[in-house]
C-alpha cells in the first residue's frame, strides 16, 4: 500500500524528524490559503503515487503567493504524466505546498526488504534527486541489516562516511537514521525512501521528498495507516476487490482473467502475451475462495468496459474443481453476460468439474490446456493468436 508525501512526512515529523513546512491544498483557492500559512519562496508539489514528478512537471517553484494559486489550477484536476504512471497519467486531486529550502547537496537514502539478502537493506547514495535510476553503482552502497541484530552504530558510522557529510553532522545523521529504521520496522514497510535529504544552507539536515510502502499482509495491525489509503488513487475495481480479500490489478489489455494463486496468474499473464493477447487484469481469487470471492471476482471484470472476453484459469487443490465449477456457473447465473468465458480446469475431480461445465447450457468454452485456453480466449477477445516463441 502507498500513501502520499504529505501524509508521510506527517509519519516523519511524529518522530521529530526534520521536514519543510506544508500544507496540503485541493483547490486554488485552498493552496493561497496554504501559501498563506507559510513563508515564500515555495515549491508546489502534485500528490500522486508515482515517481518522477519533477520530471514529469509535477513539481514547481513559486516567487508569489499568485505564482502558487496559478500553478494549482494548472495542476489540479489534470492527468500528470511521469516516466511511472505511463502514457495516460495521473489524475493530480491534492497538490502540497512547502517552504523552498536552499540546498547544494542532494543524497539518498533507503530501508528496504531485500529478498535476495533475506533482509532489510539500506541503501545510500551521496547523488541524490530525479534520476537516481541513472546513478553509476559505485556511487551507490548497500549495508544489509542482520534481523538479529538490526542497525548498528557500525552501520551508521559507515553510512556517514560514504556519504562523506561533514563531522558536525554526525549526531544529527545518526539520530535520522535511527529514528527511519525504527519508522520503518514499526509500520511494517517495504520500503522507505528519502530522496533527497540534503544539506541545507544553514549546515541543517533536511528531508525534502519521501517515499513510504507499506506490507499489505501486515495492515491488519497498523489501522491508522489503512486510514490513509486515498481511494481516488486506485482503480474502483481495486478498492472492489479489496473488500472481498481477493488480489486484483488493473492492466492495459481486453482478456479478462480469474486465477487462483499468484504464481499461476502470473503465469497466465505470461502465456496469454506469449500468445499475442494482453491481459487486463490480475486477478487472484486464493486456493480456497468461496462463492461470494467468486461472484464478486466475475463481477468486477465484466464491469470492466475494456474486457472483451474472460480466461478463468483453475488449479484445484485445497479447493477441488468441481466445487470452484459449481461456484462459478452459479455466479453465472446471477451475473448474466455476453463476454465470451474459456474455462480451463486442472487438478482434483476435474473430471466431475468437466462434466458440470459441459452439462451447463451457459456459453463457456472449455480448455483442454493453458496454451489451448490463450488460443481460444484471444480469439474470443478478436485476435488471431499467434505463438510467439518456441515450443
Amino acid at each position: 500500500m502507498n500513501i502520499h508525501e504529505y501524509q508521510a512526512k506527517m509519519l516523519l515529523e511524529l518522530q521529530g524528524l526534520p521536514i519543510q513546512k506544508g500544507v496540503v491544498a485541493t483547490s486554488p483557492t485552498e493552496a493561497l490559503e496554504a501559501a498563506n500559512k507559510l513563508k515564500g519562496p515555495y515549491v508546489v508539489k502534485a500528490q500522486i503515487h508515482a515517481g518522477g514528478r519533477g520530471l514529469g512537471g509535477g513539481i514547481k517553484f513559486a516567487e508569489t503567493k499568485e505564482d502558487v494559486q496559478n500553478i494549482a489550477q494548472n495542476l489540479l484536476g489534470k492527468p500528470l504524466i511521469t516516466p511511472q504512471t505511463g502514457p495516460e497519467g495521473k489524475i493530480v486531486h491534492k497538490i502540497y505546498v512547502v517552504e523552498a529550502a536552499n540546498f547544494s547537496r542532494e543524497y539518498y537514502l533507503s530501508f528496504f526488504i531485500d529478498r535476495a539478502q533475506n533482509a532489510v537493506t539500506l541503501m545510500l547514495s551521496n547523488e541524490g534527486g530525479g534520476h537516481i535510476e541513472e546513478t553509476a553503482p559505485e556511487k551507490i552502497k548497500t549495508l544489509p541489516l542482520s534481523p538479529l541484530v538490526g542497525l548498528r552504530a557500525f552501520h551508521t558510522r559507515q553510512a556517514f562516511d560514504f556519504l562523506g557529510l561533514d563531522a558536525g553532522l554526525w549526531k544529527d545523521f545518526a539520530h535520522l537514521l535511527q529514528r527511519l529504521y525504527g519508522l520503518f520496522m514499526a509500520r511494517d514497510m517495504d520500503t522507505l525512501e528519502i530522496n533527497p535529504l540534503v544539506v541545507t544552507d544553514e549546515g541543517q539536515l533536511l528531508i525534502v521528498d519521501t517515499k513510504m510502502v507499506f506490507d499489505d499482509n501486515a495492515l491488519y495491525r497498523q489501522s491508522d495507516i489503512v486510514a490513509l489509503k486515498d481511494p481516488l488513487e486506485y482503480a474502483p475495481q481495486e478498492i472492489e476487490a479489496a473488500k472481498h480479500d481477493l488480489s486484483y490489478v488493473q492492466l492495459q489489455g481486453n482478456i479478462g482473467c480469474m486465477v487462483n494463486g499468484a504464481g499461476l496468474a502470473m503465469a497466465t499473464m505470461d502465456a496469454i502475451e506469449a500468445f499475442g493477447g494482453k491481459a487486463a487484469n490480475f486477478l487472484d481469487v486464493g486456493g480456497s475462495a468461496s462463492f461470494e470471492q467468486i461472484k464478486a471476482a466475475l463481477d468486477i471484470i465484466l464491469k470492466e468496459d475494456s474486457v472483451k472476453a474472460v480466461l478463468v484459469n483453475i488449479f484445484g487443490g485445497i479447493m477441488h474443481c468441481d466445487l470452484m465449477a459449481r461456484a462459478l456457473l452459479e455466479a453465472l447465473e446471477q451475473t448474466p453476460t455476453q463476454k465470451p468465458l474459456v474455462v480451463r480446469l486442472e487438478g482434483t475431480h476435474v473430471d466431475e468439474a468437466k462434466a458440470l461445465l459441459a452439462a451447463s447450457d451457459l456459453a463457456i468454452e472449455a480448455a483442454d490446456s493453458l496454451d489451448d485456453a490463450c488460443r481460444k480466449v484471444i480469439a474470443c477477445a478478436g485476435t488471431p493468436p499467434t505463438y510467439k516463441g518456441a515450443r
